[in-house]
């Protein structure tokens, strides 16, 4: 009985230790006073005046199609990598590549924004291409390290794929490119899905990269708060916040209802087969 009582103090005290900061946050976007954390009534006037704030709307949709873009190139090129680790077996330069997919996965980000500065500063010289720093620079640098977690997941799910799918297939006569969108890509997009919304959220979280490879003009929502946080933070950023909780925890919700669903009509199908068997 002590363990099981130490076991629910300590989940309770996790939980808290995670969602209490979130629930004061969506609490005080409905805070009437400016200052964030004193409590002037009730009031819902800092979700109209974000809807009059085009500088942090602007900003969220800059993050919003920068953080999109960047998780679609990486699915392409992670998918890419970690096919080229767990299906080409031994091949020079195997240590090499490998190494070099993982890396940006410990790298400091301040070395990583700093070197994809320098490496565009030298292209602009060069070839002149890109002209100057902005949405293209931010989406090559995002995508330069989400790419890499999209690798590893996609690796990992081929790891524990059934190998004999694919050979049955080409043994029946498919070439290659029909194995790979007919067997391989349908079993591995549960891990695609879980790759996008991990580089999405990355790219959308990222302030330290996008600092060094931004330009005028192109600020994200993370830079546009972590500046306003010298000057005090608005309860308008609280508002814009909450509302990409809710965005977020419908998210959940919509997906915990389908795979609930799924896993309902599996165990039918089971329960059929084996009254029909």
């Amino acid at each position: 009985m002590k363990r099981i009582g130490f076991l629910s103090w300590a989940l309770w005290f996790g939980y808290a230790f995670l969602y209490v900061p979130i629930v004061l946050l969506v609490v005080y976007s409905f805070n009437e006073s400016r200052l964030v954390t004193v409590w002037g009534g009730f009031s819902t006037k800092w979700y109209g005046e974000l809807m009059n704030n085009d500088a942090l709307l602007s900003a969220a949709g800059l993050s919003l199609q920068v953080a999109a873009v960047s998780a679609t190139l990486s699915v392409i090129l992670g998918t890419c990598a970690g096919m080229a680790m767990s299906r080409f077996g031994r091949f020079r330069g195997r240590t090499l590549f490998g190494g070099l997919i993982t890396a940006p996965l410990v790298m400091p980000e301040v070395i990583t924004g700093l070197s994809l500065l320098l490496l565009f500063v030298a292209m602009e010289q060069l070839i002149g291409w890109p002209d100057g720093r902005g949405v293209t620079t931010i989406t090559i640098a995002h995508t330069t390290f989400t790419a890499s977690y999209v690798a590893v997941v996609v690796q990992s799910r081929l790891a524990g794929m059934d190998g004999s799918l694919e050979e049955a297939a080409m043994d029946l006569g498919a070439r290659p490119a029909k194995v790979f969108f007919v067997i391989t890509l349908p079993i591995i997009a549960p891990a695609l899905v879980a790759g996008w919304l991990l580089a999405f959220t990355l790219s959308l979280d990222d302030v330290v990269v996008a600092s060094f490879v931004s330009g005028p003009g192109s600020t994200t929502l993370p830079m546009v708060i972590f500046s306003s946080v010298k000057f005090g933070i608005s309860p308008q950023i609280n508002a814009l916040a909450t509302l990409m909780i809710l965005v977020v925890a419908a998210g959940i919700f919509v997906a915990s209802v389908v795979m609930a669903r799924q896993d309902r009509q599996r165990k039918r199908d089971e329960q059929m087969a084996l009254q029909t068997g």
